[in-house]
């Protein structure tokens, strides 16, 4: 199932670093190749020689050992990972990560990497519970790291409460479905547009609003994991190209409005996510315009209304829009589900912490056709991504 995933798993020290060797052994037998990195600390509860044995590749603990290969260890694994596991993460490491310090092989790796970072909390609870644990996990979530809550029960201290590492097996579900994505867009065709439009005033200047593309950049690259054929129409932004996603480059809402409706017929899914501008300079002039003295006056008219005009002719198609408000979020969202024919909106907030453009977490509000609103909390984007997918199955 695993075949061809490479799994760095990390250790750190604490009663339950023996379970560790449980998940190294199930993530071997579902084909995976696996690498351990152990802290010094964990090596204190369980040795070297039994990872190494299950994984049937050495174990790493100090980053400053003579090296076996010629590579920089902790820049090879992290160049090779497709997920780094921790399992169990301490709050050292936690606090480690969140706060940038790389002091270690564990450590160091994890900064070093771009793969996807999965930590299952082991501790005791009053630490668990500590709100400067709670902090950084709300901020390595807020990153894009995963979590794994702990179980409640009897800890190895005596006391009883929420830290133990949770089930094995909750585990290597959790890692399966982070390496290998639900498939569940297999099929479809999607588009999806992200980022501003720029309207043009002169040669040098324009109007336009403070989208980054990032929200409709992470849609994309969530719906294509899960399988769908994605076309991506991007006013212009400096985010990288996502592999295997045809991306059309425009930069005014009349270009976005031409190539949205010139790929609309084949789509069964049209995604909205692009800050559209309402309104362009009536003209563009062919030269600079100079300063003088006085009021400059531009006059300014709308832009068609992209989203309304699919809403129009939908179909059987799923239309789904986004409302960027500063207030009256949900009211004015409603409205506009009905106004446009939308499937499913997406409301934020602009003045909520976390939420809105250029930030790389967001905070959103779902509400579908029936005016049922659900709040995806503040998460990385890419996490809010799936959760507008997992709602887009459901309508």
């Amino acid at each position: 199932m695993l075949k061809g995933k490479k799994v760095v798993v990390g250790v750190t020290g604490g009663i339950a670093a023996y379970k560790a060797c449980d998940i190294v052994s199930r993530l071997k037998k579902l084909g995976a190749e696996v690498d351990v990195i152990l802290t010094k600390s964990a090596a204190e509860f369980v040795t070297p020689h039994t990872f190494q044995a299950l994984s049937h590749n050495p174990v790493i603990i100090d980053m400053f050992e003579t090296p076996r290969y010629w590579e920089i260890e902790h820049i090879s694994l992290a160049q090779k990972a497709d997920m780094i596991l921790v399992a169990p993460a301490t709050a050292n490491i936690i606090g480690k990560v969140a706060n940038g310090i790389a002091d270690d092989m564990l450590s160091t790796t994890i900064m070093a990497s771009t793969a996807k970072v999965v930590f299952a909390p082991a501790m005791n609870t009053k630490m668990f519970e500590n709100s400067i644990v709670q902090q950084n996990i709300e901020k390595l979530k807020g990153l894009g790291y995963k979590f794994i809550s702990p179980a409640s029960g009897r800890l190895a201290c005596g006391d009883i409460g929420i830290g133990k590492l949770c089930e094995v097996d909750d585990i290597i579900k959790y890692a399966v479905d982070i390496l290998i994505p639900p498939q569940d867009f297999e099929g479809k065709n999607i588009l999806i547009t992200a980022g501003p439009t720029v309207e043009a005033i002169d040669p040098v200047r324009f109007l336009s609003n403070h989208s980054t593309g990032k929200m409709g950049f992470a849609i994309a690259e969530a719906a294509k994991a899960r399988g769908g054929n994605v076309t991506l129409v991007s006013g212009p932004t400096t985010l990288k190209p996502i592999e295997g996603v045809e991306i059309i480059s425009i930069n005014s809402a009349l270009e976005m409005y031409e190539s949205v409706m010139e790929h609309f017929d084949g789509q069964d899914i049209i995604i909205k996510s692009a800050a559209v501008s309402d309104y362009r300079p009536e003209t563009t002039a062919n030269n600079k315009i100079k300063k003088h003295d006085g009021p400059l006056q531009i006059n300014l008219v709308r832009n068609p209304d992209i989203l309304k005009e699919l809403g129009a002719k939908k179909g059987n198609k799923k239309l789904i829009g986004f409302a960027a408000e500063t207030d009256n979020v949900i009211e004015y969202a409603k409205a506009k589900i009905e106004k446009k024919n939308l499937d499913l909106i997406v409301a934020n907030d602009l003045t909520e912490e976390g939420a809105g453009f250029g930030s790389d977490t967001n905070v959103v509000y779902l509400i579908d056709n029936k005016q049922q609103v659900t709040k995806v909390e503040k998460a990385s984007k890419l996490e809010v991504a799936h959760r507008i997918l997992d709602k887009i199955k459901e309508v």
